[in-house]
């Protein structure tokens, strides 16, 4: 029997989804902060920050409650990425730190190693969120979920 829907193919394998989703939680455990990852094929704008942006809203990342949140943007074939942080992060690190991790991403992604350019961007980003929006046992909540987030 012949299926018009085909499986979708992973970008990530097995191990790299979870080398991904293993340092998102890391991140989290030691911040008030958020960080999602989200991949998909193709930016629909030709500024990656402008996507990143909006995917930020539409998962409504603005919503924590210290606008704290981050989110690591990737289209994959059409080779662009951006780091969003919600306000909350922005006033404390500027323009300087979201280009600077961006960059350092790119040296991994250009040696072919997504997964590990996305979890070394995600542990940067958490150890600063840890030190801006440090970790309160009494009134910390998980408030986004962890999973990689993949478009089309």
């Amino acid at each position: 029997m012949f299926s018009f829907f085909r499986k979708k193919k992973q970008f990530f394998t097995d191990e790299e989804n979870h080398l991904v989703v293993k340092a998102i939680r890391h991140a989290e455990q030691q911040t008030s902060g958020e960080v999602r990852v989200y991949v998909e094929s193709h930016c629909r704008f030709m500024d990656a920050i402008d996507r990143a942006a909006e995917v930020f809203f539409s998962l409504k990342m603005d919503k924590t409650e210290e606008r704290n949140a981050v989110l690591v943007y990737v289209a994959v074939k059409d080779r662009q990425l951006a780091v969003f942080g919600d306000e909350g992060i922005h006033r404390k690190v500027g323009y300087d730190y979201w280009n600077k991790i961006v960059g350092e991403m790119l040296t991994s992604f250009n040696k072919d190693d997504y997964a590990k350019g996305i979890a070394e961007c995600v542990i940067q980003v958490g150890d600063t969120l840890q030190t801006n929006f440090p970790y309160n046992k009494g009134t910390d909540k998980n408030e986004l979920p962890d999973s990689i987030v993949m478009g089309k």
